[in-house]
């Protein structure tokens, strides 16, 4: 079985996993998630008339600029990791590139190992499995005060 993403074009993986994003080639805003290939062609910011985008890789760090638990298990098409559901934290991470993004916090981490400003990177993990293979999604993952000194 191969681990696939769970969804394709939002994210890098491999050993520095990066989160996607579309850039507008005649104002450079950026928007996440990108841009889809099939979608119309136009920037999402209404003072350009811009019509192009480029896929551009954003920061692998950012800072919680808040965050909050699943308590209860989403609708479909989620597919709980465990049965019965265990709780998950969602953390919402402010990109040096002024992006805010929201995603699950990684495996083993909690509300409790959370605090608005903490520094956070980018992972990537198995959200589920099923006969075709490993579905992966990124997460956001708190920073050690070791790894904090050494970026």
């Amino acid at each position: 079985m191969t681990a696939t993403p769970a969804v394709d074009g939002w994210f890098t993986t491999g050993e520095e996993p990066t989160l996607l994003a579309s850039r507008c080639t005649d104002c450079a805003n950026l928007v996440f998630p990108p841009v889809s290939s099939d979608a119309a062609s136009f920037c999402r910011n209404p003072a350009c008339s811009g019509t192009e985008n480029e896929t551009v890789p954003l920061s692998r760090r950012g800072v919680v600029w808040s965050y909050t638990d699943a308590q209860y298990q989403p609708p479909a098409p989620f597919v709980p990791a465990t049965d019965p559901f265990q709780p998950f934290a969602l953390a919402a991470v402010e990109l040096p590139e002024g992006l805010v993004v929201l995603g699950q916090v990684a495996d083993g981490f909690g509300v409790a190992d959370l605090k608005v400003g903490d520094e956070v990177e980018v992972v990537v993990e198995t959200l589920n499995t099923d006969e075709t293979g490993e579905r992966s999604i990124w997460r956001w993952k708190p920073v050690s005060d070791e790894q904090a000194e050494v970026a």
